[in-house]
């Protein structure tokens, strides 16, 4: 009986490797939706890359003050939101027909998506269809416009400004988004290139809408340029973007549940506890699998991290990474590779939060797991996210709807006194510029440069790199850069939509 036992027990074990190893084996049976959570990913649990330096400052942070301006929002130096029309608005006297386009990519994509659709109806004169949102891929959210946005409030915000209606009258029943996928179609624009001119849809989309009365354009993320527009055009984008697209009020309503909770705390004063409102940092780390994988970088894995990571990109991307063709080194060095939960958490450490700071999460999964934000915990024990701060009741209504819970992330990030995010992505860029705009609030810029030099210098001691980041950072804490040619309205919206104006005399 025990010879039998110990033979089953090898059978198991085998089975259980062979299991395993499938993916490696057979990797045309495993679809990318399965690579996404594969375990094999995690056979390794990643260890501590820049021991030193956590050891050194574990044993000084403690009896290290707070700087005294650290929650202090950067100076205006008198910029302001100036985004009304120089001239009365107004609407077409005729409409030259219906524009649609569809919209995919994940929240922060679709918003600029429908931004910019406004400024193309404004530029056509045209009638703006309600803009459909694809179903994301990666999460298979099904949620539209309306279960994100207010739509009441953004017809009336730009009732001023372009023809909107939110579904096509009688006659155009036809214009379906699976009609558009279904074969060649006159009415649809497929080849709309990325930041198109005003020009270029006056001379390719005008004529097809004034023909058919209609026209979808899909793709249609980044279709629309960023210089040489007018300005008329470019507040309008910036009226969409920051005033007219409003969550709707289940989105709202979570995120000041979790922003009033978050700023809770009790001091004793009288012998009576009395509530206070603390400040809190909010952090998007960005480093879920596909940014991982995409990058092309070494996380400290192992092997078993860098082939499933090989792995994911031949399967998910066919190859076609460009960073792959570089050195995990040489990317470092030219500040391509995200920084790692352990990576931010000494960088905060450095800029002078304490193990006392509120840190909200907001982030959709991180690579790695709870292995990966072990150390980061460790460093800030007050880290939460809408999952530990919310009720299973408050979460239900946002169960399997990705985009929603992205904006419940969005809505605590907006208000929070300070936003940082590990690297640069939609989510990054509409929040810089949305905080901007607001121009109240700190918002932290990495500089991926100067940190990847930093971390790759092991004779650093923690004085010395915490006096570098601080120094090295203090031009990127959100102060009013004005866009450069190129770079986006949404990221950064001065001068295009915002005035400076000089300090009053003292």
């Amino acid at each position: 009986m025990a010879r039998r036992n110990g033979t089953t027990g090898c059978i198991s074990l085998w089975s259980a490797a062979l299991v395993l190893a499938l993916p490696l084996l057979f990797p045309n049976l495993f679809p990318a939706a399965i690579w996404r959570s594969s375990l094999f990913s995690e056979w390794e649990a990643p260890k501590a890359r820049h021991a030193v330096l956590l050891n050194s400052l574990l044993t000084t942070r403690f009896n290290e003050r707070e700087p005294e301006n650290l929650w202090e929002p950067p100076d205006s130096e008198g910029w302001e939101p100036c985004t009304q029309p120089l001239s009365e608005p107004f609407l077409p006297v005729e409409s030259n027909g219906y524009l649609q386009v569809f919209l995919e990519g994940g929240l922060n994509q679709q918003r600029m998506g429908i931004c910019d659709a406004v400024a193309v109806a404004k530029i056509l004169n045209a009638t703006l269809v309600l803009p459909h949102f694809d179903v994301n891929p990666v999460w298979q959210d099904m949620s539209s416009f309306a279960d994100i946005f207010d739509v009441v409030h953004f017809l009336q915000s730009v009732s001023h400004d372009v023809l909107m209606i939110t579904e096509l009258p009688h006659g155009f029943e036809w214009a379906t988004r699976e009609y558009y996928a279904t074969g060649i179609r006159a009415t649809r624009i497929k080849n709309a290139p990325v930041q198109a001119s005003p020009e270029w849809y006056i001379e390719n989309v005008l004529p097809i809408m004034k023909s058919y009365g209609i026209v979808a354009i899909a793709p249609f993320s980044h279709r629309l340029a960023f210089n040489h527009l007018p300005t008329e055009i470019q507040r309008l984008r910036c009226r969409v973007n920051f005033e007219a697209l409003k969550f709707v009020p289940a989105i709202r309503q979570l995120g000041d549940t979790l922003i009033q909770r978050l700023q809770e705390t009790s001091q004793l004063q009288d012998d009576k506890y009395a509530l206070e409102t603390a400040k809190y940092l909010t952090l998007h780390l960005r480093f879920d699998k596909d940014m991982a994988a995409h990058s092309a970088c070494d996380f400290g894995g192992g092997k078993a991290e860098r082939l499933a990571l090989a792995k994911y990109r031949s399967v998910v991307w066919q190859g076609r990474v460009s960073n792959a063709q570089l050195s995990s080194l040489k990317l470092r060095e030219l500040g391509k590779c995200p920084l790692t939960p352990e990576e931010v958490g000494i960088m905060l450490a450095a800029l002078g939060f304490g193990p006392h700071t509120r840190v909200y999460l907001a982030s959709y999964t991180v690579y790695g797991g709870s292995a990966r934000m072990e150390l980061l915990h460790d460093l800030f024990p007050h880290m939460v996210d809408k999952h530990s701060l919310a009720t299973a009741d408050e979460l239900r209504p946002f169960e399997g709807k990705a985009s929603l819970l992205a904006a419940v992330d969005y809505h605590v990030s907006l208000h929070s006194n300070i936003f940082f995010s590990a690297s640069r992505g939609n989510m990054h860029n509409n929040l810089a510029g949305h905080r901007a705009y607001l121009n109240v609030r700190k918002t932290i810029k990495p500089d991926m440069i100067l940190l990847s030099n930093l971390f790759s210098n092991k004779s650093l001691d923690w004085p010395e790199f915490r006096n570098q980041t601080i120094e090295g950072h203090i031009n990127r804490l959100g102060q009013i850069r004005p866009r450069q040619p190129g770079q986006s309205i949404y990221t950064y919206p001065a001068p295009d939509c915002m005035c400076k104006h000089s300090h009053p005399e003292v």
